[in-house]
């Protein structure tokens, strides 16, 4: 065999030998970070969440301050987002708007994670009328039209920050039950699993030690774009004046206060800044929830 064939097939062995040697976090890492739409999101993403979190210590004006001498100001160096009808500076409420909608979305995400990831493995792990009883509640949970139940169960719960937590966190699990379910049904009849239950492992231990490490990839793709999704249920809630309740900030009833004529004519900066924020942070979650699911789908290592 010539000496360069030899060292050809050589060097294919070795690459292989040490992508194989990468564990899978780093594999997954090394993928999302090849894909370019991904490390674009995250760039637009980690400066929006520094703002957000940190604005109250270096910016000048509080987002309720009012000041009747400067209403309906445009940009400015004193105003650089310009000012609202009753002189309330742009700049501030946009950013503790930000950080009202982070909370709502993560805290909204991590509940519906839960019960989600919970309804899910106890429905593959507990047996088959558990497993029954479960997926007919997530059935009559996916049933419910998600628009009309959204509204009247925050008619009747209120608004304000915690309600529009617990409105969007009971909105959104179902779906995820039944990936982590189909994902588990397949897992239980692995021989790992069934030494486990053999040796009277109990379905905690197998919820915590076996369920959860295998559903960590569905877990993270979807819990970044509950995230995202959590965002627009909040603003859409918030601007129909059933979600965050002024004078408290948020995306959606900032655009509610600027949907007059009058103000979307002559005074553009006062819907402008929030409308482009919720949009361009919702695309950037987007894409870093789809970079996540494409560095976690185990048939990228065959592309």
């Amino acid at each position: 065999m010539p000496l360069s064939i030899r060292a050809s097939r050589w060097h294919k062995m070795a690459s292989l030998t040490h992508a194989g040697s990468a564990g899978p976090i780093r594999r997954a890492l090394s993928r999302f970070f090849e894909n370019g739409a991904a490390v674009v999101g995250l760039a637009i993403l980690i400066p929006i969440l520094v703002l957000t979190l940190t604005y109250d210590l270096w910016w000048l004006y509080k987002p309720n301050d009012i000041d009747l001498l400067a209403m309906n100001q445009g940009p400015s160096a004193a105003h650089w987002l310009g000012s609202d009808g009753v002189g309330r500076d742009i700049m501030a409420r946009l950013l503790q708007g930000g950080r009202i909608s982070l909370l709502v979305a993560t805290v909204s995400m991590a509940i519906s994670t839960f019960l989600g990831f919970f309804l899910g493995a106890i429905a593959g792990f507990a047996g088959r009328f558990v497993d029954g009883a479960t997926m007919r509640f997530v059935d009559l949970a996916m049933t419910l039209p998600p628009v009309i139940f959204l509204l009247v169960l925050a008619s009747i719960v209120g608004s304000g920050i915690m309600p529009t937590i617990f409105v969007i966190s009971l909105l959104s699990w179902p779906v995820l039950a039944r990936m982590v379910r189909a994902r588990l049904l397949e897992l239980r009849e692995r021989d790992f699993v069934v030494a486990s239950r053999g040796m009277g492992a109990g379905l905690w231990h197998l919820l915590i030690r076996h369920g959860l490490p295998n559903t960590i990839d569905i877990l993270v793709v979807y819990a970044t774009l509950q995230v995202a999704s959590g965002i627009l249920l909040e603003a859409g809630l918030s601007f129909l004046g059933l979600g965050v309740t002024p004078p408290e900030a948020s995306w959606g009833n900032m655009l509610n206060a600027a949907r007059a004529t009058h103000v979307l004519e002559n005074y553009p900066w006062q819907w402008m800044f929030p409308g482009g924020a919720l949009v361009l942070t919702v695309l950037a979650i987007n894409f870093v929830g789809d970079g996540l699911r494409d560095a976690f789908d185990p048939r990228s290592e065959l592309k």
